[in-house]
């Protein structure tokens, strides 16, 4: 089989973006620095286009408490949903990239896991920069999938998190894949552009527009629950599962499916009880 230019496209790639001395600087990594930078020049435009009158020294301390919460989140959410017992017998590979004596790097970082510790620590951020809790918190939900959207461009870049194979012209070929060697070449989805696409701009797009519907304006972290939950459960049928974990949860679904579920039944609940809290108000007034 001949492969196109766009099968080809992840060995245009190479994950290092750079080197200082003997230590190799990661797309992936600075895709978060992209990311951060997103989402704070995002969150001030609104703040200046809609006279919100938060200052910069709030802005610039707040970002500060999402980061560390999304980071470390990310990491310890990896520990704990998908390789709990390996980092229990080696706890000391949590935060420290070394083993055995030689430099591993920092393996693993969970979606979900930033999510959910990001969330506290921007809850805590707001409140200690006396900021308004509610309207910041729907802020920082609705530029989440636009800041998202590069670390899934990082993964692509990286080679890693592939699809499942596929005949289909859409498919890649990905040098990191087990079965790369293989002749004739074995095709991956790239479910990374699926997710960057669909979890990221396409529902940034979605959570952006749906903010003009006066009921549903302040609602955006219920609707970013569902939204994100309902694609990447989707998209998980053509992402490669863990190579450790397959799909072995509840009803055949992958990790990541079982955590989708769990955010789109938390939106779903959390939106119900806005909207009914919401109209008890308005009968009371």
């Amino acid at each position: 089989m001949d492969l196109s230019w766009w099968n080809l496209i992840p060995t245009y790639f190479d994950g290092t973006a750079f080197t200082l001395g003997s230590f190799p600087v990661r797309w992936y990594g600075i895709m978060y620095i992209f990311a951060f930078v997103t989402g704070y020049l995002t969150l001030t435009h609104i703040n200046k286009k809609e006279n919100l009158g938060y200052t910069k020294e709030q802005f610039d301390s707040l970002f500060t408490w999402i980061i560390a919460g999304i980071i470390i989140g990310a990491r310890l959410g990896y520990v704990f949903f998908y390789k709990a017992d390996y980092y229990l017998a080696n706890p000391t590979e949590i935060l420290i990239p070394m083993s055995n004596g030689h430099f591993v790097g920092i393996s693993g970082m969970s979606y979900h896991g930033g999510l959910i510790l990001g969330t506290v620590f921007t809850i805590i951020g707001i409140k200690r920069n006396k900021m308004d809790l509610w309207k910041t918190l729907n802020l920082c939900f609705l530029l989440a999938p636009l800041a998202y959207t590069w670390g899934r461009w990082g993964n692509f870049i990286n080679g890693e998190l592939f699809g499942e194979v596929t005949t289909s012209p859409i498919g890649m070929w990905f040098p990191l894949a087990k079965d790369s060697l293989v002749s004739p070449p074995v095709l991956h989805h790239p479910s990374q552009l699926y997710e960057m696409l669909f979890e990221g701009v396409l529902l940034f797009v979605a959570l952006y527009n749906l903010r003009r519907i006066p009921v549903l304006h302040d609602k955006m972290p219920s609707l970013y629950l569902i939204g994100y939950g309902t694609a990447r459960f989707f998209i998980e049928f053509f992402r490669m599962p863990d190579a450790h974990i397959g799909r072995v949860d509840l009803f055949g679904m992958s990790r990541g499916q079982t955590l989708c579920s769990l955010m789109i039944l938390t939106g779903l609940i959390w939106l119900i009880v806005l909207i009914v809290k919401q109209k008890k108000a308005a009968k009371t007034t």
